[in-house]
């Protein structure tokens, strides 16, 4: 068992994120502190001052776990990135990335400008951030603007006669419409203002020291203090972001790590350019083995058993077969992967934060092992008694973990109508084998029939050798009672597969109250609050594929409510349909859209506006 006191003395005094834990493991709540040690101590005190939300969380957490961080906005970051991943129970949501401040340098124009901005996108353009200090963006742009003199408005084209603005008259600009300064002269203006932004800050800094004490000196004590904010916030932008790549890549990050007993991989996940998360995997090896060894014996059984491989790995140390086992991982997914061994930059800065926060994982990392495999068991214990009971199962219990499939069907009064299947191995999701299925031969609201259509669909995949439906479930799941069980065993019987199939069923509160099956043809029920760790589980499971479920519907309505409207105009067809959606952002923007607005959209000519006006309005 996992033993929070003990744990707690092991916090360690330094920024990061931790994760309170339940009973199956999963995540209910994610927190940053400055000082871990003593945040995390907090919960664990008397209760008497607590208020019911957070009293109600501690009495649920059965384990902690933590990442280390660089700084307080490190962790900041990172916190948005694992509460967005894992949807915490007793989290209020974070803002959205586009919150967060960037710097853009608008490239794409001869005379880039400087700007602050919360969208990123692939323009070409270049983009510095996330910060979390949006004071400091603001500063720090308007610093490089002066230092460099760089332009401020937004025209692009100059024409004879071009009358300059204020900014070139209080020699805040170099005057680019007056012609007084070549592009290759800006450029490179622009390209140090882009170095400072990279971080190389030393060159501004020794500058504005020098200004503000030169103001100093002739008392000018209000000039002093500006350039002294200038440097405070020169120094907040500057600070490494280690959790945030500007590549916007997926990243895997392996490092090795020994705890006191055991030897252990820990896999960090990068995807989208932030680092959102960590995995430990236990390893059976020799005290002998080196931790190359232990790394190259990892990714040939990790990456082979089918999970997505990112085109970067990131490793500590080189490889003796890296070449080879990069050429084995591009067959496998289908594009270049490449591994490397960063010496400098953003990459060694994320692999130094790796690196820092497996040495605090050392301390538990071994019990952290034992806690998982005990958790691990006790489900696989619960599931095998439940399968002994449906009469699938004899003998004692292996020790394996069981393969569940759980379906479920969506729709609107039997419009786009939609059935998911997610599955589960053990505790934990697969999500590479979940499957959508769009119900095609039942009209109306009969959940009976399109879930009869989806199962029949799934296992003719798996009889005619489809290779992404070949494995069996050792458990079946069907969201309802008693009606949607004979329903999907009308389906298994009739095609000859002896499957064991439950209905998770709810009580009046929406919630899991019970599995239904059917034994010897007579209907049993197993009430799962006398079952604590399979009450959760069950309860897991039935969330997450009602989920799965209700994304896909939502994502076919939305679909077909949107074409619909535009789609039936004479000469709207995808493209311009999107680029119409792009430019307004809404249907009811461009029902309100002038012709003349319509007609600075692309593709849409003055005859097309005209028929799309009529459409609208009468």
């Amino acid at each position: 068992m996992f033993d929070i006191q003990e744990n707690l003395k092991k916090l360690p005094d330094a920024p990061g994120v931790y994760l309170h834990k339940d009973k199956l493991g999963q995540v209910i709540y994610v927190g940053k502190a400055i000082s871990l040690k003593n945040r995390v101590r907090q919960y664990f005190q008397s209760s008497r001052n607590m208020d019911p939300k957070v009293r109600a969380m501690v009495s649920q957490i059965e384990e902690f776990e933590y990442i280390t961080t660089g700084s307080e906005m490190e962790a900041l970051i990172l916190e948005c990135n694992l509460i967005k991943k894992h949807m915490p129970k007793y989290n209020v949501l974070l803002r959205d990335d586009k919150t967060y401040p960037y710097i853009k340098v608008t490239m794409e124009e001869d005379f880039p400008r400087l700007i602050k901005t919360r969208q990123v996108r692939r323009d070409g353009n270049k983009y510095f951030g996330p910060y979390s200090d949006a004071g400091a963006v603001n500063q720090i742009v308007d610093l490089l603007n002066q230092v460099y003199s760089l332009k401020k408005c937004s025209a692009r084209a100059f024409p004879k006669g071009f009358r300059p603005c204020l900014n070139y008259h209080i020699d805040q600009c170099d005057g680019i419409c007056q012609g007084t300064i070549s592009q290759e002269a800006y450029r490179q203006k622009v390209n140090r203002a882009c170095e400072f932004l990279k971080g190389r800050t030393k060159d501004i800094l020794r500058h504005l020291e020098e200004q503000m004490a030169q103001a100093s000196e002739t008392l000018d004590f209000e000039q002093a203090a500006e350039y002294r904010d200038y440097i405070t916030a020169a120094k907040a932008l500057s600070e490494k972001q280690r959790v945030v790549l500007q590549d916007k890549k997926d990243v895997d990050l392996i490092l090795a790590a020994r705890g006191q007993k055991r030897r252990h991989i820990v896999l960090f996940f990068v995807r989208e350019g932030k680092l959102s998360g960590r995995e430990t995997y236990d390893l059976q090896s020799m005290e002998e083995d080196s931790a190359e060894d232990l790394i190259t014996a990892f990714i040939k059984q990790h990456y082979s058993q089918g999970p997505e491989i990112p085109r970067e790995i990131i490793l500590e140390n080189p490889l003796n077969e890296q070449a080879l086992i990069a050429a084995y991982l591009s067959d496998l997914a289908g594009h270049q992967v490449h591994f490397l061994v960063p010496q400098k930059g953003e990459k060694r800065a994320v692999l130094e934060l790796a690196k820092k926060d497996v040495i605090e994982m050392v301390k538990t990392i071994d019990q952290r092992a034992e806690v998982k495999k005990e958790r691990t068991q006790t489900l696989g214990r619960e599931i095998h008694d439940i399968l002994i009971r449906m009469g699938y199962d004899e003998g004692g219990y292996s020790g394996r973990e069981y393969r569940v499939e759980a379906y479920d069907i969506s729709n609107t009064n039997g419009v786009d109508t939609v059935g998911a299947m997610v599955v589960f191995e053990g505790l934990k999701p697969d999500k590479k084998s979940y499957r959508r299925f769009k119900v095609k031969t039942i009209e109306g609201p009969n959940d009976y029939g399109c879930m009869q259509e989806v199962l029949f669909r799934r296992f003719k995949r798996a009889l005619e050798g489809d290779e992404s439906f070949s494995v069996f479930p050792d458990l079946l799941l069907i969201d309802g009672g008693k009606g949607h069980v004979n329903a999907a065993l009308e389906i298994t019987r009739a095609m000859k597969l002896d499957l064991p199939v439950a209905g998770m069923a709810k009580d009046d509160h929406h919630r899991s109250r019970s599995l239904v099956y059917q034994k010897e043809g007579q209907v049993e029920e197993i009430l799962l609050k006398e079952h604590p760790m399979l009450y959760k589980y069950m309860g897991t499971v039935q969330e997450e594929v009602h989920r799965f479920a209700i994304d896909y519907h939502r994502g076919l309505r939305g679909k077909r409510m949107l074409t619909s409207v535009l789609d039936e105009i004479e000469g709207i067809g995808p493209t311009k349909r999107n680029a119409l959606l792009e430019h307004f952002g809404s249907i009811d923007k461009i029902k309100a859209a002038s012709p003349q607005q319509l007609m600075e959209v692309k593709g849409i000519t003055a005859k097309l506006a005209e028929k799309i006006t009529e459409y609208f309005h009468c």
